[in-house]
C-alpha cells in the first residue's frame, strides 16, 4: 500500500527545509512529507573556518528534528526509485509514496572516486578537504613545515566555487602566523581560465593573489592523485606548446611562461611524464569532484549530465509540470550555494502554492542570483554577487543588513563579522523557520 501526499520533498537540507517552512507559514493546511535519513542538519559554510581553526565544528550542526517545520511528516528513509509519469517514488525500505506535487532538493554527492586514488588519498595524510573533513584541514595546516602548499578543485560543479581559495588565503595568514611563510610555496592550480568569473571580484582576487606572493597555474585538470609519493597529476586543459611557450621552466631557459597558464610562477618539484604534469605537495588541500545522487542520474527527472533538468527562471521540470527542482542537484548556470537557494525557495513555493489554487505558474522568476562570501584572510573578506552571465549584482536587501558596505567587491572586515556571525544567525533562526530575508 503506497502512502499519498500533496507535496512530497526529496532533501533536508537548506533547500528542503526552507521550501516545507515557507510552504507551511504560507498555507499551514497543506500536506507535506519529507524524505531525509540523516539526523543531523549542517550549516555547512561554516566548514571554511573551522578548517582554519576560527569556528567550532560542533556549533555547525544541529538535529534534523530541531529544523524540521512542524506539521511535516518526516520521513526517515532514502528515496531510491522516481517515477514521475506516474506521480511516483519509492524508498530503498521498500515503500512507495504517492504525491500531486514533488520538490526535488536531495544535495549532490562527494565523488573522489572520479580522480585516480583519490579514494585512498582523501582526509588521510597531508591530504585534507572542507568539504568533508574541516577538522582534519586544520590539523594539517597546524603541522605544515613548509614546503608546497597546493590548493586545487576538479572540473565538475562543485559546492560554492571559491571554496578551494578561501582556505587557501587563511592557510596563507596562518603560514605567516606559525613562521613557515618564508619557506612555502602557496600554489592553486584551477581547471579555470579565470581566478573567478565575476570580473570586479577576480580583480580584488588578483590583488589578494599578487599581496600573498601566490603561483597561479590555469587550465589544470586533476585526473590522479598519489597520496603515497605526494603527487598530483594534472592534464592541462590548453596547447601549451604554441608560440613557444612553456609551463616549466628548467630545461626551457629562454623560452616564456604563458601567464595564462603560470601566474607568478614559483619553481616547485615538479614532473612532465606521458604528457601529464605532476606536482609534488607537502600538503594539498582540495574540493573532490562531485555528482548528483545516484537515483536523480537514473531517473527520468536528469539531463544527459545527471542533473535535474529544470527551467533556469521558474525552476520547474522541462519534463514533468507537477515537479520542481532546487539546491546543488539541479543544472541551473549559477553557483550552488546557500545564498543562491534563499532566491529559489520563493520561486517553488510561489509556483506550487499558484499551482494548487489556480492552476498556473506565478510571475515570480529565478535570476540566477548567488553569493560567495570569499574570505581573503583572517578578518577580511569579498562579498562575491552575481545573476545569469557571472554580472556582478550585490542584493539590495542584503544592503540594508547591519555592518554592510557600500562596494562588497572590496575587502572589509565588516563582511567577516558578516559571514562569521550575522549570517550563521540568519540562517538559523530565519530560513530555517521560513522567513525570507
Amino acid at each position: 500500500m503506497s502512502k499519498h501526499h500533496q507535496v512530497l520533498i526529496i532533501g533536508g537540507g537548506t533547500a528542503g527545509i526552507m521550501v516545507a517552512s515557507q510552504m507551511l507559514k504560507k498555507n499551514p493546511k497543506i500536506d507535506i512529507g519529507l524524505f531525509e535519513p540523516a539526523k543531523t542538519h549542517y550549516y555547512q559554510p561554516a566548514w571554511t573556518l573551522v578548517g582554519a581553526n576560527t569556528f567550532d565544528y560542533d556549533k555547525t550542526g544541529r538535529s534534523m528534528a530541531s529544523v524540521m517545520p512542524k506539521g511535516v511528516t518526516w520521513y526517515k528513509e532514502f528515496v531510491s526509485n522516481l517515477d514521475p509519469a506516474n506521480n511516483k517514488l519509492s524508498t530503498k525500505d521498500g515503500n512507495d509514496f504517492t504525491y500531486d506535487y514533488l520538490v526535488v532538493a536531495p544535495g549532490l554527492v562527494m565523488a573522489p572516486e572520479l580522480v585516480k586514488g583519490l579514494t585512498e588519498a582523501m582526509d588521510k595524510g597531508v591530504v585534507c578537504s572542507n568539504y568533508t573533513d574541516p577538522k582534519h584541514t586544520w590539523e594539517v595546516l597546524k603541522n605544515f613545515k613548509g614546503g608546497t602548499a597546493l590548493f586545487t578543485q576538479p572540473t565538475t560543479p562543485i559546492k560554492c566555487g571559491g571554496a578551494p581559495q578561501k582556505i587557501m588565503y587563511l592557510a596563507e595568514d596562518h603560514f605567516v602566523k606559525s613562521g613557515v611563510r618564508k619557506k612555502t610555496n602557496v600554489v592553486f592550480a584551477t581547471p579555470g581560465s579565470v581566478i573567478f568569473g565575476v570580473k570586479p571580484i577576480a580583480k580584488t582576487l588578483m590583488e589578494v593573489i599578487d599581496r600573498k606572493d601566490i603561483n597561479i597555474r590555469f587550465h589544470h585538470k586533476l585526473v590522479e592523485v598519489d597520496g603515497e609519493k605526494q603527487i598530483a597529476w594534472y592534464e592541462l586543459a590548453k596547447d601549451v606548446e604554441a608560440g613557444g611557450y612553456v609551463v616549466m621552466s628548467g630545461d626551457n631557459e629562454g623560452k616564456k611562461l604563458d601567464e595564462s597558464i603560470q601566474y607568478n610562477y614559483k619553481k616547485v618539484d615538479a614532473i612532465k611524464e606521458n604528457g601529464r604534469f605532476g606536482i609534488k605537495f607537502d600538503m594539498m588541500h582540495l574540493a573532490p569532484p562531485q555528482a548528483a545522487p545516484k537515483f536523480i542520474k537514473e531517473s527520468p527527472l536528469a539531463n544527459e549530465g545527471g542533473w535535474v533538468s529544470v527551467s533556469d527562471k521558474t525552476l520547474q521540470s522541462t519534463k514533468f509540470d507537477n515537479v520542481f527542482g532546487l539546491g546543488d542537484a539541479a543544472q541551473l548556470p549559477t553557483a550552488k550555494t546557500g545564498a543562491a537557494i534563499r532566491k529559489q525557495v520563493p520561486v517553488v513555493v510561489g509556483n506550487i502554492l499558484h499551482l494548487i489554487e489556480s492552476n498556473s505558474l506565478t510571475k515570480k522568476e529565478y535570476n540566477g542570483y548567488s553569493s560567495c562570501p570569499l574570505v581573503t584572510g583572517y578578518g577580511k573578506m569579498v562579498l562575491a554577487e552575481f545573476t545569469y552571465g557571472s554580472v556582478f549584482a550585490p542584493d539590495p536587501k542584503l544592503k540594508q543588513f547591519p555592518l554592510m558596505i557600500s562596494d562588497s567587491s572590496v575587502e572589509h572586515w565588516r563582511l567577516w563579522i558578516l559571514k562569521k556571525y550575522l549570517l550563521p544567525y540568519l540562517y538559523w533562526n530565519k530560513m530555517m523557520k521560513g522567513i525570507e530575508v
